[in-house]
C-alpha cells in the first residue's frame, strides 16, 4: 500500500478530502451510539433511566479509560509505517461494522442492560482506534495555526455531513438501513485515507518544534539544562501529563465538552417533554449541524486575524448567549428551539476545529511529533468520553431523583428538565471560557495567529 504516504507537501482540497472523508462515519456511528441509543432504550425496550444511567456511565467511562492504551497502540502502528497503522483502523472498522447492528434489536426485560452493555464493550473501542488512527493522520501533517485549523476543519467538515446524515436515516430507513450506510462509509473513508498524505515525522517547515528542558531538580547542577527531549533523539517520548500546556487544554477540553455533553444526552427528553414536539427532532438537528456546517469556515478566517485561542473563547460566549434562552421556552415553541438551534450551532463550529488544532501546536511545541502524539490523542479521546459518561451517569439519574421520567408531563419534573438542560451546560461552558482566559496568560503562544 504504497499510495499511503505521498510526499507530505501534497496539499490542496484533494488532499484534504482523503483525509477528512473517515470522519464521516466516525460522526455517523457516533450520533445514534451516544445521543439516539439511550432513548431507544428508554421507551423501546423499557429500561428505567437510573439502571440506563448507570450502564452507560459504566462502559463509556471503561472506553475513556482504554484511550490512552489505544492511542500508544496507534503510536507502534505509525511507527511501523503507515500501511499498519491503516491495518489498525481497517480492524477496528470491521468489528464496528459487525456489532453495530445487533445494538438496535435489544431482547426484552432485564436482559436488555446487558445486551447494551456488551454491545458497548465492542463498539465503543472499535471506533475509537479508528478515530485515533484518523486524527493522528492529521496531527502528523503539522502546520501553522491557520493549516492546522484547516486540517482539523476537514475532519469536522466530513463529520458534521456525517452527522446530519445520522440525524434523519435512522428514523427515515430504521436501523438496518444506517447499519449498512455505515459499513459503507467506512470502507469508502479507509479507502481515500491511503491518499492523504501521512507524514513520517511531524514537522513545520514555518516554525520547528522547539527543544524542551524541565525545571531543575534540586540534585541538578546549577544553570545546567537537562533536555527531556530533542527533535527525535530521546530513547521514548515522556509522559503527556508531563507537559503543562496539555494538561491545561485537556481539563478545559474537558470542562467545555461536559457543557455539550450534558444537552445532547437529554435532547431527545427536552423535545419530546418539555417541547412536547417529539416528530420535529430530526429537524432541529438537521438545523443546528447545518448551521454548524456553514458557521465552520467562519471561525476559520477569525484565526488569522485573533489565534486559536481567542476565536475559540469567542464561541464559548456566543454559545452561551445563544443556549441561555432554552429556559424561557416550553411546550409549543418550535420556532423559538429552531432560533436557539441555529444560533448555538454557528457557534459550535469554534468546538469542531480549534481545540484540535490547538492541541497540534502543543504536541509540536513540546517535540512530540512522529512518537509521542498517539498517547496525546488517547487522553484526549478519554476526556471526550468521560464527557459523554458523566452527561449520562449524572444527568439521567438525578432527573430521575428529580420525580422525572421518559414521558413525564407534571410541572416540576419538567422544570427539572429544563434546568438541567439548558442552565447546567452554559455555567459549564462559562467556566471553561473562563480556564482558557488564564491559561492563555501561561502560553501566549495560543493566541498566536501564526
Amino acid at each position: 500500500m504504497s499510495a499511503i504516504t505521498p510526499p507530505a507537501t501534497a496539499r490542496g482540497w484533494y488532499a484534504a478530502a482523503s483525509y477528512g472523508a473517515l470522519g464521516l462515519p466516525l460522526a455517523f456511528v457516533a450520533l445514534p451510539l451516544y445521543l439516539q441509543l439511550p432513548h431507544h432504550y428508554a421507551t423501546v425496550a423499557g429500561v428505567p433511566l437510573g439502571a440506563l444511567g448507570a450502564v452507560l456511565l459504566a462502559a463509556r467511562a471503561g472506553d475513556a479509560l482504554i484511550d490512552p492504551w489505544l492511542g500508544r497502540l496507534a503510536d507502534r502502528g505509525f511507527a511501523r509505517g503507515g500501511s499498519a497503522a491503516w491495518r489498525l483502523a481497517a480492524a477496528g472498522a470491521l468489528l464496528l461494522a459487525l456489532v453495530f447492528p445487533l445494538l438496535w434489536w435489544p431482547p426484552t426485560g432485564k436482559a436488555a442492560l446487558a445486551w447494551l452493555g456488551l454491545g458497548l464493550i465492542a463498539c465503543m473501542p472499535a471506533a475509537s482506534l479508528v478515530g485515533l488512527v484518523h486524527q493522528a493522520w492529521g496531527t502528523r501533517r503539522g502546520g501553522t495555526a491557520a493549516e492546522r485549523a484547516t486540517i482539523a476543519a476537514s475532519r469536522e467538515g466530513f463529520a458534521l455531513a456525517g452527522v446530519l446524515c445520522a440525524s434523519a436515516l435512522p428514523l427515515l430507513g430504521g436501523p438496518m438501513a444506517t447499519s449498512v450506510a455505515l459499513a459503507l462509509g467506512l470502507a469508502l473513508g479507509l479507502a481515500a485515507l491511503t491518499r492523504s498524505p501521512a507524514p513520517v515525522v511531524m514537522g513545520d517547515t514555518a516554525m520547528p518544534a522547539p527543544k524542551r528542558t524541565p525545571d531543575p531538580g534540586p540534585n541538578a547542577t546549577a544553570g545546567a539544562a537537562v533536555p527531556i527531549i530533542t527533535g527525535l533523539a530521546a530513547d521514548a517520548p515522556p509522559s503527556p501529563w508531563a507537559i503543562a500546556a496539555f494538561r491545561r487544554l485537556l481539563g478545559i477540553h474537558l470542562l467545555n465538552g461536559t457543557a455539550a455533553a450534558v444537552p445532547a444526552t437529554l435532547l431527545p427528553f427536552f423535545v419530546a417533554d418539555r417541547l412536547q414536539l417529539p416528530g420535529s427532532q430530526p429537524f432541529f438537528l438537521l438545523a443546528y449541524f447545518c448551521a454548524a456546517a456553514l458557521g465552520l469556515p467562519l471561525w476559520l478566517r477569525l484565526v488569522p486575524h485573533i489565534g486559536l485561542a481567542r476565536a475559540w473563547r469567542l464561541g464559548m460566549v456566543a454559545s452561551v448567549l445563544a443556549f441561555a434562552a432554552t429556559l424561557m421556552l416550553g411546550s409549543g415553541d418550535g420556532r423559538g428551539f429552531t432560533a436557539i438551534c441555529l444560533a448555538s450551532g454557528l457557534a459550535l463550529g469554534a468546538d469542531l476545529a480549534l481545540p484540535a488544532a490547538l492541541l497540534t501546536g502543543v504536541i509540536r511545541d513540546a517535540g512530540l511529533g512522529q512518537r509521542g502524539e498517539g498517547a496525546c490523542l488517547g487522553w484526549w479521546a478519554c476526556a471526550s468520553k468521560l464527557n459523554l459518561a458523566l452527561a449520562a451517569g449524572l444527568a439521567l439519574p438525578l432527573l430521575d431523583l428529580a420525580g422525572y421520567q421518559a414521558g413525564s408531563r407534571a410541572p416540576a419534573a419538567l422544570q427539572s428538565l429544563a434546568i438541567a438542560y439548558g442552565l447546567l451546560p452554559c455555567l459549564l461552558k462559562l467556566a471553561a471560557a473562563g480556564w482558557l482566559l488564564r491559561a492563555e496568560r501561561h502560553h501566549p503562544r495560543w493566541s498566536q495567529s501564526a
